[in-house]
């Protein structure tokens, strides 16, 4: 008799690292061909992930699962987080643990049952669609789009430009010069590289769909929950110093590989840099992840990035300009292609894997 594990169980229902191990440790084409299976399938779905997101961006907003994440986020927010300012607020800080932690599970679970429930015939199908499920956890094209068009209106006016990146950043843009108007375009694209395409990847390929939904509903949380002091206007105006810290350092925690990932691409792109610098760099700013790419970036283009009065990167760098910037998305771009590269090189190698079985 043979005895499953309830790690080996629960692991060959969604996660492809596990698909991996077993098919690596397989005795015999019985117990490899559905695993391989599984995993051209996982190969699939990036693929498909990354065409959806390069043909039509984003999902309508009644279809987006990260509008709905944020819409309940918004709503428990508001009954979490006090009207006032707390010295020590113990209370809400495990309260809002509690509920960040509820909401993730139930978000596993949805997902765990999407992903198992999908049909499994023909065998590419599955591949398909968990492509489409996927694409809305992810987000390339938005985010080029939005970095680019910073750009387009810094060539009209600043006054065009700071406008425009205020879509993108929380901080005050109004003071802003072209060239610090372009250093946070890019670190906005560096640090979004991880957080909306090398993560969502990453905690997939670790826990399938439902590792990548919940790492959405992760960093979703921390935009909304992370940041503390005050935020929201009139009646929605709440203090947010403890409720949101769990929020917050759960996504440090699940971004410390992807930002670390990301700075690699970042080098490979580039044609490599000073690992020594980066880390240097990256100890400099108040996130534990977010220096990674941003360092990364800014020795790549040769420029300084900074955030007065909090950090400098590359503080020898130049001034960005405007074909920094352009290059910026481009080297991006470069890091993105590299994901679907990857994948099909991956999938061919499993195709041989398998007809060598």
């Amino acid at each position: 008799m043979v005895t499953i594990s309830w790690w080996d169980l629960l692991a060959w229902s969604f996660s492809p690292l596990g698909w991996l191990w077993q098919a690596a440790t397989a005795e015999s084409a019985e117990s490899f061909l559905p695993a391989a299976h599984n995993l051209c399938n996982v190969l699939v779905a990036v693929l498909v992930a990354l065409l959806l997101d390069k043909v039509w961006g984003e999902p309508p907003v009644w279809l987006h699962p990260v509008v709905y994440m944020g819409k309940l986020l918004g709503v428990l927010g508001r009954l979490l987080a006090p009207r006032v300012e707390i010295a020590r607020d113990y209370r809400r800080f495990v309260l809002a643990a509690i509920v960040w932690c509820v909401l993730a599970a139930m978000v596993f679970v949805v997902y765990w049952i999407i992903q198992f429930l999908l049909p499994y015939q023909p065998w590419w199908l599955p591949g398909i669609l968990v492509g489409v499920l996927l694409k809305p956890l992810l987000s390339w094209r938005m985010l080029k789009d939005e970095v680019l068009a910073v750009e387009s209106a810094l060539q009209q006016s600043l006054s065009a430009g700071r406008e425009r990146l205020s879509w993108l950043v929380s901080r005050d843009t109004t003071q802003l010069d072209a060239a610090t108007v372009r250093e946070s375009a890019i670190e906005t694209l560096a640090e979004n590289l991880s957080d909306s395409v090398i993560a969502p990847l990453f905690w997939f390929i670790v826990a399938g769909l439902p590792g990548a939904a919940v790492y959405r509903l992760a960093n979703t949380a921390d935009a909304m929950w992370g940041y503390p002091g005050w935020r929201g206007q009139g009646d929605q105006r709440r203090h947010w110093q403890w409720a949101g810290k769990w929020a917050a350092r759960a996504d440090d925690v699940l971004n410390w590989i992807p930002a670390r990932i990301t700075a690699a691409w970042l080098a490979l792109v580039a044609g490599g840099l000073s690992w020594q610098t980066l880390r240097r760099d990256a100890q400099v700013t108040p996130s534990p992840n977010g220096g990674w790419p941003m360092g990364a970036m800014a020795q790549a283009l040769g420029v300084h990035l900074s955030k007065p009065g909090v950090y400098q990167l590359n503080p020898q760098g130049h001034a960005p300009r405007s074909e920094d910037l352009q290059r910026s998305v481009h080297l991006a771009s470069e890091v993105v292609v590299m994901q679907v590269v990857l994948a099909l090189v991956a999938m061919i190698l499993m195709v041989l894997w398998m007809w060598k079985m």
